[in-house]
């Protein structure tokens, strides 16, 4: 199963990293006001360069000069199922310490080519429609 990484990141400005693996890269995001834990809250996840999955496990202070530098911890890890990857839609489910659950990621026509909205979702497609039971209603005869 692909993995999943968010890393708080003490950067110029505090954000979260959020990461999913796909194609032997972490794409990533950056979500300035972090992932949202309840149902209803959207928040802004801006597209940034892919990385290389050992970056999924670092912990630690970038240098001062250095792209990204600060502090960056891992705030939740995880495996994750790819429910539907388009290229205007993500919807996956997380299997993380904290993060468990239907998410959706769409992409922000408004804010440009690299802004997307991370939020929670409905049960995934294949989860809405559960076969129909047997009725143990008696018919009139």
């Amino acid at each position: 199963m692909p993995r999943f990484v968010v890393q708080e990141h003490h950067a110029r400005t505090h954000h979260f990293d959020f990461r999913l693996e796909k194609e032997g890269v972490y794409k990533s995001w950056a979500v300035p006001k972090g992932i949202p834990e309840d149902p209803g809250v959207k928040r802004l996840a801006i597209q940034v360069e892919d990385h290389d999955l050992a970056f999924g496990d670092f912990e630690g202070t970038i240098a001062e000069g250095q792209y990204g530098a600060g502090t960056m911890v891992i705030w939740d890890r995880g495996e994750f199922i790819p429910d539907e990857w388009l290229p205007d839609r993500i919807d996956f489910t997380l299997h993380g310490r904290k993060l468990q659950g239907n998410f959706r990621m769409v992409r922000f026509k408004r804010g440009g080519p690299h802004h997307w909205l991370l939020f929670q979702a409905p049960k995934a497609a294949h989860t809405l429609h559960e076969p129909a039971r047997p009725s143990t209603a008696v018919s009139p005869e």
